[in-house]
C-alpha cells in the first residue's frame, strides 16, 4: 500500500502534467485563432472592390435665348428670348451678322422676353428696342440690297450716334463755288425761268433730291449734291464724261443709282422715325473688265 507521502508526490506529479497539458492547449489554441484571422483577412483583401457609383452631372443650364440668321433668299432673323440678357443676345447678333452691335448704357442691364421667326432686318430690330439706327453701304454697281455696316440699339433719350461710328474717311473734296440764292424759291416768272435753264440745279428737301443736269461732268454734280446734304464727298473717279439727268424728289439712294455704277453711298436709317441720311459718298474707279485669256 502507498503511504500518505506516496499519495501526496503522485497528485503533486498529475497536477503537473495537467498543467503542462493546458499550457499546451492554449498555445495551439492561440496559434489556430491567429491562423484564422490571417485567413480571414487575406480573404477580405482578395474580395473585389465595390463598383463606385457614378457621378450623376447635372442637367446643362438651359439657354435664356435661340438666335437664327439666315440670308437667303433675303437676310431673316428668328429669335425666342426668355429674360435674357440684352447684352449678350447683342453679342450673339454681332457675331452672326459680323458687324459691330452698340447698346446705349440702359440698354446694356436690361432683360429681353421676346419671339418672332423669320423677319427681315429692320422689322425684327424694332420689336427689339425702341430706339434703332443702321448704318448702311450702298454699291450702286453690285445689283445687291444695301449691306448692314453697324446696328445701334440706343436709349430713348441718347441722342444719335456719331456719323463716324462705323463709316470713317479720309479723302473728301468740297464743292466751293455757289449762289447766294440757293435755296431760294424764285420770287418773278423771269427768275423762274432763269432758274430752269441752269445746267445744273440740285435741291433736297423733306428726304427727297431732286437732280437736274445738262451735260455737265458726273464729278461736278457729285459734288453740288454734297454741298446739298452737307455730307463729304470722295472723288476717286476725275472723268469728266457729261451726264444729263432729270431726276425729280426721290430718295438719295434712288438717284445715285440713275447717275452711276460706281458710286458708293454710306447712310443711316433711323427706323424710329423712318427716316434716312447720307453719311458720305464715294464716287470710284469704274471696275476694270476682265482681261480675255490667251
Amino acid at each position: 500500500m502507498l503511504g500518505f507521502a506516496d499519495v501526496c508526490r503522485s497528485r503533486g506529479k498529475v497536477q503537473t502534467v495537467n498543467l503542462s497539458n493546458f499550457r499546451t492547449h492554449s498555445r495551439t489554441a492561440a496559434c489556430l485563432l491567429l491562423a484564422v484571422l490571417v485567413c480571414c483577412a487575406t480573404a477580405r483583401s482578395q474580395e473585389p472592390a465595390a463598383p463606385k457609383q457614378p457621378v450623376k452631372e447635372k442637367p446643362a443650364a438651359k439657354p435664356r435665348f435661340t438666335l437664327a440668321v439666315k440670308t437667303k433668299p433675303i437676310l431673316n432673323l428668328s429669335l425666342k428670348a426668355e429674360k435674357a440678357k440684352m447684352s449678350e443676345v447683342a453679342h450673339e447678333l454681332s457675331q452672326r451678322l459680323k458687324i459691330p452691335v452698340f447698346l446705349g448704357p440702359e440698354r446694356q442691364k436690361e432683360s429681353i422676353s421676346i419671339e418672332f421667326s423669320e423677319l427681315t432686318l429692320e422689322p425684327a430690330l424694332q420689336l427689339m428696342s425702341p430706339t434703332v439706327y443702321v448704318d448702311y453701304e450702298l454699291d450702286t454697281g453690285s445689283g445687291n440690297p444695301p449691306k448692314a455696316l453697324g446696328i445701334y440699339f440706343y436709349d430713348l433719350n441718347q441722342g444719335e450716334p456719331p456719323t463716324t461710328a462705323v463709316v470713317a474717311g479720309t479723302n473728301q473734296a468740297m464743292l466751293v463755288e455757289g449762289h447766294t440764292e440757293d435755296g431760294v424759291e424764285p420770287a418773278t416768272d423771269e427768275e423762274k425761268k432763269k432758274q430752269e435753264e441752269e445746267p445744273l440745279r440740285v435741291r433736297y428737301e423733306n428726304g427727297v433730291l431732286t437732280v437736274k443736269a445738262k451735260k455737265q461732268p458726273l464729278p461736278l454734280v457729285m459734288l453740288k449734291i454734297g454741298e446739298e446734304l452737307g455730307v463729304p464727298i470722295d472723288i476717286q473717279h476725275e472723268r469728266m464724261d457729261p451726264v444729263d439727268v432729270n431726276i425729280s424728289k426721290l430718295p438719295i439712294e434712288d438717284v445715285v443709282r440713275q447717275l452711276s455704277p460706281n458710286i458708293k453711298l454710306f447712310y443711316r436709317a433711323d427706323l424710329t422715325r423712318a427716316e434716312k441720311r447720307a453719311l458720305r459718298i464715294i464716287l470710284a474707279e469704274p471696275a476694270k473688265a476682265a482681261q480675255p485669256g490667251p
